[in-house]
């Protein structure tokens, strides 16, 4: 076989060494994950050092498992170590187009899921001021996100806490969705999520285009904010998130630019509340003083109202006692007529006379006794006589 092919090839594995890239070919049963052929490849170090770059540049990833792969290679048998092909050459095209096909196969998946728009249909909360950040620590990205938010200019404080993850290579997906878990455990610590990623090259970012990340960052309860490329590159998670920015920097700026919004207004509010207010209190004092310039006048009708309803009751208060005096002066009259037919000097007048034993009228013989005195009245005179015989 001395010319050189061009071979589609699935990769399970491929990894560097002494600057020579070794892989691993395998060719799966439609619809199965199980391989019915399998080949070794290999490209030597002055060959990959020009392919590498070239593919990386075009398709934005690095060569890694379970990517598909057009390669030139020529066949190459070794006494020692077998039969495998050498690599001369590495059509990007080809992989973009799987890429590319992968990709909206995961797009639709999630919208088929209902869950591709969301993150997106959360609302910001109005002072989201309790970040939790997904990042490697040591990333420029994350000190720069953090020096930006705690020296903002408008002296907005932020609570920030990193959840780190791997932010590059195979292992974004698991690292990622545990930082998740682990901020869902306090979710009412946090308003909101940022994944930030400091740098790199785009060849970086195939870590974030996994359906399982996806479906994370899509079903998450808390709206999340993606800064993790450049401003050509869009990833998935990019896509499903609540907002895509294109640096660390640019994240910290949207969220003390969010807290900007509310502080303007809150200011324009207080400033309405403030006219209003005014204008109220000013209208009132017009009122006032309409009210005060017209009391003289309405005190002179009250006045004189009060005044004739005094008169009123005057004359009524002093006919009344004019009645009530005449109607005493009759009953006294009465009475007097009364109390003059009682009087006991009448039948004294008319011959009748008044026995009185110890200064008590005597009315029958029987309650004298011999010896006792008594006191006649007469009209004129007494008399005044001892009991000698009953």
């Amino acid at each position: 076989m001395p010319e050189e092919y061009w071979v589609e090839a699935e990769l399970s594995e491929a990894r560097e060494r002494g600057g020579h890239c070794y892989l691993e070919l395998v060719e799966r049963a439609e619809g199965s994950i199980t391989p019915v052929a399998k080949a070794q490849a290999k490209c030597w170090r002055n060959t990959w050092s020009l392919v590498k770059p070239a593919f990386e540049r075009a398709t934005g990833q690095t060569i890694h498992a379970g990517m598909k792969v057009l390669m030139k290679v020529y066949a190459d048998f070794h006494e020692a170590y077998g039969f495998s092909w050498i690599v001369t050459d590495i059509d990007p095209n080809y992989t973009l187009g799987d890429i590319q096909r992968r990709r909206l196969e995961i797009i639709a998946q999630l919208k088929e899921e209902g869950i591709f728009d969301l993150n997106k249909s959360m609302p910001l909360p109005l002072f989201c001021q309790n970040i939790a950040i997904i990042s490697s620590e040591g990333a420029a990205g994350y000190g720069d996100f953090c020096n930006q938010l705690q020296n903002n200019d408008y002296g907005f404080c932020f609570r920030t806490e990193l959840f780190s993850a791997t932010m590059q290579g195979n292992q974004v997906e698991p690292t990622v969705i545990a930082a998740l878990e682990r901020i869902y455990q306090r979710i009412d610590d946090f308003h909101c999520v940022v994944i930030i990623r400091g740098g790199g090259a785009t060849s970086d970012l195939s870590g974030f285009d996994t359906l399982a990340l996806a479906e994370n960052v899509a079903n998450f309860p808390l709206p999340i904010i993606t800064g993790i490329g450049h401003e050509r590159d869009e990833t998935i998670i990019d896509m499903v998130a609540h907002t895509r920015v294109k640096t660390p920097t640019a994240a910290a700026a949207l969220l003390i630019g969010n807290l900007k919004d509310v502080a303007d207004r809150i200011d324009s509010a207080a400033l309405r509340i403030s006219r209003t207010v005014s204008g109220r209190m000013e209208r009132e004092r017009l009122r006032l003083e309409q009210i005060s310039s017209r009391l003289p006048s309405i005190f002179a009708i009250a006045k004189t109202r009060q005044e004739a309803r005094i008169d009123q009751l005057f004359t009524r208060l002093a006919n009344g006692m004019l009645q009530n005096i005449e109607r005493q002066q009759h009953q006294i009259e009465l009475l007097s007529r009364r109390a003059s037919s009682l009087d006991p000097e009448l039948p004294l007048k008319r011959g009748y006379s008044i026995t009185m034993h110890k200064g008590k009228i005597v009315r029958r013989a029987a309650d004298l006794n011999m010896g006792d005195e008594i006191e006649t009245r007469l009209a004129e005179g007494t008399l005044k006589s001892t009991i000698t015989k009953s």
